[in-house]
């Protein structure tokens, strides 16, 4: 306890030498008429620990300058690139973005994804917030030369996994803070965050260890405890890998994907009629139904595969049998995407994200002789204090402040799963004094049929903060408006509507619209009406009684 209150104090000294500083060169700069005259000037500005790498001013529609396949879009903006040495061996990159006309006064953090170590993947949600006149900032997280697949680079390197798991975002949101106040002369007054997986991780570390940078928060599939989320990973590794003829095929998960379907769709509040599962945990769905009666096809599984199936569902286990993490839920073993299949054969000979467990046991760990009840242990001591913080954070403190988080997550993911997600929340609720408590600044919503952060067959489109497409600008059918407008007007939300195009192209038409709902509550078809309008469902806890 003392220890991260270390971290705090440090942190928070910093931050008030960050603003402090970019203060100092606003003073200076108000005797300019135009922030884009400005721009190249920042690379003047002095803060503590860091060095302005470039200010460069982007006209409006100059999508080269962020890379290919940027839109053409984007408004006119100062782009500026900082780096940050807060302690040896500390390298942490931050970018931001300032819109040159009609800033918002609104300061917004992107999340990143695995092991980050790439400014560009948060672009995306940067891109959403430069529309919105957002000052809009992203970080590599300090693991370059890591990618967010292979963090191997980072084996003998405990400050960049401490960069990682807890310091990194806070110095991306003091630093952007810091040259967004010296750029316009003004502190942002207001700030929101957002992310999905590793970025959900990252927002979610924010609210419990720095409340005081944001006031509205709105992650996805956030990674709860990072040690045994890549831990999982490994199980799932070792079914499919670790004896011959256990590994399904592309073909075979399709097989399983869609008898799973058929059996879970109408189950729980779900209907029989959606290609997807409204809600897994409604349903009991058994692979061994599928288990081959003759000669193995794709059609049907051989006992090896049926076990292999079962570990997914069962997540990892000791050697007694008994759940020590959580496992896949029924509707997330399409082969598409980061999927089951992902899982069993990502990139590198080795189990996804394994590079994690390289960094305690060495650049030659051998998947094959890893031990779940024997080595986890030594994982969770030696990693454990700097990458599960959320495991052990508190949201007191942002609760007391009128902070607001909102929690999105797909009941089809095949990378966090999602009872992890659900267990999270349960224990905030518990400790905010019971779920209504908590409801009065944190929600979460589940997303029938959606997989890792988007995808799948559910209506997936509700969350333009990471570029998506809701079908208007308004709190009604978009997470993040719905956050805005829970921090600015104090206007909670209920439910926002979730669309799937059809083939996933906003400009063939709407191919479903349906409610996502408020954790507990679900949403359950009236009995009449179109099954893809919105306006044929309701939001329940329990089913409705016929009218």
């Amino acid at each position: 306890m003392a220890g991260r209150q270390k971290v705090r104090t440090k942190a928070s000294k910093r931050a008030r030498l960050l603003l402090a500083s970019a203060a100092g060169l606003g003073l200076v700069a108000l005797a300019s008429p135009s922030w884009a005259a400005r721009c190249e000037d920042l690379t003047r500005l002095q803060l503590p620990d860091t060095v302005i790498k470039s200010a460069v001013t982007v006209p409006a529609g100059d999508a080269a300058a962020i890379g290919k396949g940027a839109p053409a879009d984007l408004p006119a903006f100062c782009r500026v690139v900082a780096e940050v040495k807060a302690a040896p061996d500390s390298d942490v990159l931050v970018e931001v973005w300032l819109p040159l006309e009609h800033w918002a006064g609104v300061f917004h953090g992107t999340g990143n994804g695995g092991f980050a170590g790439l400014l560009a993947s948060g672009y995306p949600a940067m891109q959403a917030g430069l529309r919105r006149h957002y000052a809009t900032a992203t970080t590599d997280m300090g693991t370059a030369p890591a990618t967010p697949l292979i963090g191997d680079p980072l084996v003998g390197h405990p400050r960049k996994w401490k960069d990682w798991g807890k310091l990194s975002t806070h110095t991306m949101t003091v630093t952007g803070k810091a040259i967004a106040k010296a750029f316009y002369s003004a502190p942002a007054k207001r700030a929101y965050f957002t992310g999905c997986s590793t970025g959900g991780q990252q927002g979610l570390i924010e609210a419990q260890y720095y409340p005081e940078d944001y006031d509205g928060i709105l992650v996805g599939a956030p990674v709860v405890n990072r040690t045994w989320g890549h831990a999982a990973a490994v199980w799932d590794w070792l079914a499919a890998n670790g004896s011959p003829g256990a590994k399904l095929s592309d073909a075979k998960l399709a097989f399983l994907n869609k008898a799973a379907i058929a059996d879970c769709a109408g189950k729980g509040n779900g209907l029989a009629s959606d290609p997807f599962i409204a809600d897994p945990t409604a349903c009991r769905f058994d692979p061994g139904v599928l288990t081959c009666k003759g000669a193995a096809s794709d059609a049907c599984l051989t006992d090896a595969e049926v076990r292999t199936v079962r570990a997914y569902y069962s997540g990892p286990q000791d050697r007694a049998g008994h759940a020590t993490y959580f496992g896949w839920l029924p509707g997330s073993e399409a082969p598409v995407g980061l999927s089951w299949s992902f899982i069993e054969s990502p990139p590198g000979g080795q189990p996804a994200f394994g590079g994690l467990f390289k960094w305690v046991f060495g650049k030659d760990w051998d998947w094959r002789k890893f031990d779940f009840d024997r080595d986890m242990p030594k994982v969770d001591a030696m990693l454990g204090p700097d990458l599960n913080g959320v495991t052990r954070g508190d949201m007191s403190r942002f609760r007391a402040r009128g902070g607001k988080l909102i929690i999105f997550q797909g009941w089809a993911d095949p990378l966090v799963s999602p009872a992890q997600t659900l267990d999270f929340y349960k224990r905030l609720s518990r400790k905010a004094g019971g779920t209504a408590k908590a409801q009065r600044f944190a929600r979460l919503f589940f997303a029938p049929g959606m997989m890792h952060c988007g995808g799948g067959p559910g209506p997936g489109d509700f969350n333009s903060a990471a570029g998506g497409h809701p079908p208007s600008p308004t709190a009604g059918d978009d997470l993040f408006f719905a956050l805005s407008r829970w921090v600015e007007d104090g206007e909670a939300p209920r439910r926002v509507i979730a669309t799937r195009y059809a083939d996933g192209l906003p400009a063939k038409g709407v191919a479903m619209r349906r409610p996502l709902c408020a954790w507990p509550q679900k949403a359950w078809y009236k009995g009449s009406g179109d099954t893809n309008d919105d306006a044929s469902f309701v939001c329940a806890a329990k089913r409705p009684a016929k009218s």
